[in-house]
């Protein structure tokens, strides 16, 4: 076998020329067969059982809307559902959830995540391993090194859209808690100027668009979904669990509570609000307080070793300069 294949690839490729071969191989064979192996056909009486149920529910106007379009991405992504999808439900749900505080409100952002991974991942892959022949007609690589070139790139981009979703979630979280006081007294003035709660809403998201646009669309979909006929509490409690930020969540309870008691929603906005508006100093001041421990070592090392030099310096040049005299 190691003669068949020095005879096909020379010495272009080294000791390792027939295992980068077979693995390049494996590779191929495996983006081939992989939408065969994923491809599941409808057993027929599950195809009956599905017009059945769909005949009825037409007969009894239950019948699922139609969507005036369709995603042609996840159209195309629908066939590969079961790969890329997780299939345990509180998987899929904390997924999905993770997506919407991420900003990726499509149906299928879980789907196109993963996909991205995978694919992002096997280019990678296929880049690593085309660097590696290269590398390995110029110059003999160890198995370890060879490994690592391959596998590295690999894994940097399976990882990569992971860490760009981590990423965005903490952004749209540092903006959403930054713009909320000022949300918050944008809604005061407007429930104290005689608006409801819901019409204040609606211009606290128009006029905070500007500035904080995670936070506007967050109330934009509040106020949609009151307007849909959704209980007003479980919207607030939707809306605290996409943004994913403490102090959102306490406002939810604030104004639930406020509604299932029947207290005034000005004077719970107003107690909040002032709230919110303190604890944004005390996280400025928190921030002004740490720098002088951050500058701390930066201090230490752009002015000791320079201090050090200039002190100590001349004295270590005369003890060098008469050890030299008296060894001669």
């Amino acid at each position: 076998m190691q003669e068949i294949f020095s005879a096909i690839l020379g010495d272009q490729l080294g000791p390792f020329g027939p295992l980068i071969l077979m693995g390049t191989l494996g590779a191929v064979l495996i983006l081939f067969t992989l939408p065969v192996l994923l491809k599941k056909k409808q057993d027929p009486l599950d195809r009956l059982r599905d017009q059945i149920k769909t005949s009825k529910d037409v007969a009894n106007g239950k019948a699922p809307a139609r969507l005036r379009y369709d995603n042609q991405k996840g159209a195309r992504l629908e066939k590969y559902s079961a790969f890329l999808e997780p299939q345990d439900e509180e998987e899929y749900s904390a997924a999905q959830l993770k997506m919407i505080q991420a900003g990726y409100r499509s149906k299928n952002a879980v789907r196109m995540f993963h996909f991205a991974q995978f694919a992002m991942g096997l280019g990678a892959l296929a880049l690593g391993l085309i660097y590696a022949l290269l590398k390995s007609a110029q110059q003999d690589m160890s198995p370890k090194s060879l490994v690592l070139t391959v596998l590295l790139p690999g894994v940097i981009g399976y990882m990569a859209p992971k860490y760009w979703v981590t990423r965005r979630i903490e952004a749209r979280k540092e903006e959403i808690v930054n713009g909320f006081p000022d949300s918050l007294d944008l809604m005061l003035v407007c429930v104290e100027a005689g608006q409801s709660l819901d019409q204040a809403i609606i211009r606290v998201a128009v006029e905070i668009r500007a500035g904080f646009p995670a936070l506007a669309d967050e109330y934009e979909i509040v106020s949609h979904e009151i307007k849909a006929g959704k209980d007003k509490s479980v919207v607030l409690k939707d809306m605290a669990e996409r943004c994913g930020v403490p102090d959102v969540a306490s406002f939810v309870t604030v104004l639930i509570q406020s509604q299932q008691f029947g207290t005034s929603i000005a004077d719970a906005l107003r107690i909040y609000a002032a709230e919110m508006r303190d604890k944004r100093v005390m996280r400025a001041e928190e921030a002004a307080n740490k720098l002088p421990t951050k500058m701390t070592l930066a201090t230490m090392m752009l002015t000791v070793p320079p201090l050090l030099i200039i002190l100590i310096g001349p004295s270590v040049y005369d003890i060098y300069t008469l050890l030299n005299e008296t060894n001669f």
